[in-house]
């Protein structure tokens, strides 16, 4: 066996990432001084957690963290796929950090993926499990996947600081590549959908969200439905909480989201008395930052909202040889660190060319010519 060269990287940003583009490249990384000099030193518990998937779902994969966790060298395996499948994602991080990768991974399976994760559904730091059905599986679909066999099925909702949130995620494999996509027209808003949700809180307080977010929507678009989803006993998880999140569908097929969740943080839930609990975001005040939110996603223009648009690039990427061209708002810290992930991983680079009338970017690049090489072939 030939001696395995290695990719040397550094620090704890975009970790995920790096071992996603890693794994897809089949580039063997070593990432040192991972928040070598924090209080804390080395990787955090859902970084672990998300290494321990990537063995999951992949073969021979080889992970090893020294005595600190301040390095880390991964060498990826073949992306395996595989159905019954089960992750618990701990409470470090929401179930969608786990999900944006794991769609990717399991595209270019050997086999098709069903994996059942558990962990928290909604928080306020990533995108809800709403979102990723709303929007992040109807961008798959722009690329050529097959609609049959992509499904996330919420069994719980759970919110921080505990969880006990449960869904499934089902991926068919790309039958041999993703097809090149021209998405530059995000057309007019024509209609706004939302879900609220509460766990282990009244009902009232989902009411009252959908009331005001509605009040500063309603001005704009006579369409706005937002459906309520009040969980009750096993399937509200083990925490209190609400949240909201928001669609805006356009006239040219594009979908915008936006969500956010409150509940307490951890250590509060344990509290023993109600009084020793920091008050949490008043309903009303939640369902108009939500609206405001998303009139700004739609206000920034672009056929995706900020938080997927590394996504929309990395799909781009892995496109046949062919040119891809797409728009986007203002571009995100993470969008702008996935450009350049995809350049050193893929060796795909994007021709930008901001537009100074709309304040948006239009990109363009050549697909990488990436096939499913490790699927069955009957």
């Amino acid at each position: 066996m030939g001696k395995v060269s290695y990719m040397k990287l550094k620090g704890s940003q975009n970790l995920r990432i790096r071992l996603l583009l890693a794994t897809l490249s089949s580039k063997s990384i070593i990432i040192e001084d991972i928040r070598a000099d924090a209080t804390w030193p080395g990787l955090r518990p859902h970084e672990v957690s998300f290494l321990r998937l990537l063995e999951k779902v992949c073969d021979d994969c080889v992970v090893e963290i020294n005595e600190t966790g301040t390095k880390l060298k991964y060498k990826p395996g073949i992306i395996m796929g595989g159905r019954h499948l089960v992750h618990d994602c701990g409470v470090s991080r929401s179930i969608s950090y786990f999900l944006e990768p794991l769609i990717v991974l399991g595209l270019f399976g050997k086999k098709p993926l069903t994996i059942r994760l558990k962990g928290i559904t909604n928080d306020s730091k990533d995108p809800s499990i709403d979102a990723f059905r709303s929007t992040t599986l109807p961008i798959l679909k722009q690329f050529g996947v097959p609609a049959e066999g992509l499904e996330l099925k919420i069994e719980s909702r759970g919110v921080a600081p505990k969880g006990g949130g449960e869904v499934v995620l089902s991926v068919p494999m790309v039958p041999n590549s993703l097809k090149a996509i021209k998405w530059v027209d995000e057309g007019l808003v024509k209609r706004i959908r939302g879900v609220s949700f509460s766990t282990r809180v009244s009902v009232q307080f989902e009411n009252t969200m959908i009331h005001a977010a509605r009040g500063i929507l309603n001005p704009f678009l006579s369409d706005v439905h937002i459906f309520t989803d009040h969980k009750a006993g096993a399937q509200a998880g083990m925490s209190p909480g609400y949240g909201i999140s928001l669609v805006a569908e356009t006239t040219s097929g594009c979908v915008i989201s936006v969500d956010t969740a409150v509940s307490y943080s951890r250590g509060e839930d344990d509290a023993d008395l109600e009084d020793d609990r920091k008050d949490l975001i008043p309903a009303e005040e939640v369902g108009e930052q939500i609206a405001s939110a998303l009139l700004g996603e739609i206000k920034q223009g672009g056929v995706v909202d900020s938080t997927h648009q590394g996504l929309l690039f990395l799909l781009c990427a892995l496109c046949p040889k062919d040119v891809s061209e797409v728009r986007v708002g203002k571009l995100s810290p993470y969008g702008i660190e996935a450009l350049r992930h995809i350049r050193d991983f893929l060796g795909v680079k994007f021709v930008l060319k901001p537009d100074a009338s709309t304040g948006t970017v239009n990109l363009m690049c050549l697909g990488s010519g990436f096939q499913n090489l490790s699927r069955k072939v009957s």
